[in-house]
């Protein structure tokens, strides 16, 4: 950490600098892309791209339907955010799209402005739109004015808590897809409608989202160059289609109609009413969008520098704000959502070989063109099936190398902890994480450790898929 912010000073430390410095293309990011290795660089970044491309894929459509979106709106999501991000952001090696985090922000906005209650899929969306365009404009001003690295100040034991609670809340929600038992709202009513209706789960259903779950994990640990989701969910869409094809198994199709290949569309921000309910809630999901990008960006960034043992130039903080906030402004108005860094994407394309950018730039291109091709195959996916990869991600979130750092930390970081872990599947994501944040400002003083630096002891391995 040290190495890399002495050389973090050296960059631009004014607006204007700042602006030009974050408007050029090619830049200290592409320095180890020179004319003696070009072709062995690019072979190695369009490697990595095709290795992410073939696992994100699933992994999008996934997070976009945990999300209360169309599957096709991940796919969108996760291209155009990894193009974006790679042009404006800070980080050479950096994988953007969908990511859990984001998942109760965006079905909290769908939820609470779409049809459940009196609006529309279209409305929804267009709030979103609008609550992410607030939040890109205000980390683009962060990035501008240098405060990328006020995120640096959230203590680990609040990012733990949060990850934990996230990844709990996924596995919880998702748990009446592979039951296939239809349940909506939030996480409390959907598990009394689960309990009420336990006698009607389809074991089959049940069978296929660990059999993914399962297949996943093991073909991972084989090797990170088989896209395993995507296998995985390839074998149990063909045992659904043969030999599982009258056990009442729901595929996407069923739930979302064919999935469309003109992708690029464009969703103009929508204000539903003028109320104070509602700006409430525009400033509320754009400090959520804000958060999640600010924080999760910067630890992927960070972990992705120690993970390619990245010797030169290293991560920017504020253009990694600015590149963040282009992302939120730009992806969501073409069909897409809010993205982020990746972590787990990240450490595979770092694995995979990448080098430059230029690896999200493959990355995004091969994703939209296998996309294309596989939209009718893509269309027979078990539902059960998407809930077993959101699964894997969720427990691929909680790391026991993380939980027992915060621990040795002493009881006041544990109970911050665990605390953010119980309040951000309980209460919603926002309220967690600003209430534990509260309590840290206010109570550290009195029972911090002398001495102890939560930016230098923020987890050092990936927090979320």
């Amino acid at each position: 950490m040290t190495s890399s912010s002495s050389a973090i000073e050296t960059f631009p430390t004014t607006p204007w600098s700042r602006f030009k410095s974050f408007m050029t293309f090619i830049d200290s990011r592409y320095e180890d892309l020179t004319h003696a290795n070009w072709k062995r660089t690019v072979y190695r970044d369009f490697s990595a791209g095709l290795v992410v491309a073939l696992t994100a894929i699933p992994m999008a459509m996934g997070f976009a339907m945990a999300s209360g979106l169309r599957p096709e709106q991940g796919i969108i999501a996760g291209a155009l955010a990894c193009a974006i991000g790679r042009t404006f952001g800070g980080s050479k090696y950096q994988v953007y799209g969908p990511t859990a985090a984001f998942i109760p922000v965006i079905a909290g906005v769908m939820l609470k402005y779409g049809e459940a209650n009196g609006g529309s899929f279209a409305q929804a969306h267009g709030f979103l739109v609008l609550c992410s365009l607030v939040a890109g404009v205000v980390l683009m001003v962060c990035g501008l004015f240098g405060l990328g690295r006020l995120a640096r100040h959230v203590p680990a034991s609040i990012v733990v808590g949060f990850t934990v609670g996230i990844a709990c809340a996924i596995a919880l929600t998702n748990a009446s897809e592979a039951l296939g038992i239809p349940a909506e709202g939030r996480l409390i009513h959907q598990l009394q409608t689960i309990v009420a209706n336990i006698g009607q789960a389809n074991l089959w259903a049940l069978g296929l989202a660990l059999s993914t779950f399962l297949m996943t994990r093991v073909l991972l640990k084989i090797s990170i160059f088989i896209p395993a989701p995507l296998v995985a969910l390839g074998v149990c869409s063909l045992l659904t289609a043969t030999v599982l094809s009258d056990k009442g198994i729901t595929i996407v199709r069923d739930e979302y109609g064919s999935i469309p290949t003109h992708f690029f569309m464009f969703t103009p921000p929508a204000l539903p009413a003028v109320t104070p309910q509602v700006f409430l809630d525009l400033a509320y999901f754009a400090a959520a969008i804000i958060f999640v990008s600010g924080v999760e960006s910067l630890l992927c960034s960070s972990m992705a520098d120690r993970l390619a043992n990245n010797k030169k130039t290293p991560f920017s903080p504020d253009r990694e704000f600015w590149g963040q906030g282009l992302v939120q402004v730009i992806t969501p108005m073409v069909n897409g959502f809010p993205c982020t860094g990746a972590l787990a994407r990240t450490a595979t394309s770092i694995k995979a070989g990448a080098m430059t950018p230029l690896a999200g730039y493959f990355k995004a291109v091969l994703k939209l063109g296998l996309a294309y091709f596989l939209a009718r195959q893509l269309e027979l996916i078990p539902v059960a099936c998407i809930a077993g990869i959101l699964l894997w991600v969720a427990t691929n979130m909680v790391k026991p190398a993380e939980i027992r750092e915060v621990a040795h930390t002493g009881w006041f970081h544990t109970t911050l902890m665990v605390y953010t872990a119980v309040m951000v599947p309980l209460t919603d994501f926002l309220t967690g994480v600003l209430s534990a944040l509260v309590l840290y400002f206010v109570l550290r003083r009195f029972f911090e450790p002398r001495g102890l630096h939560e930016t230098e002891s923020v987890p050092q391995q990936a927090t979320a898929p």
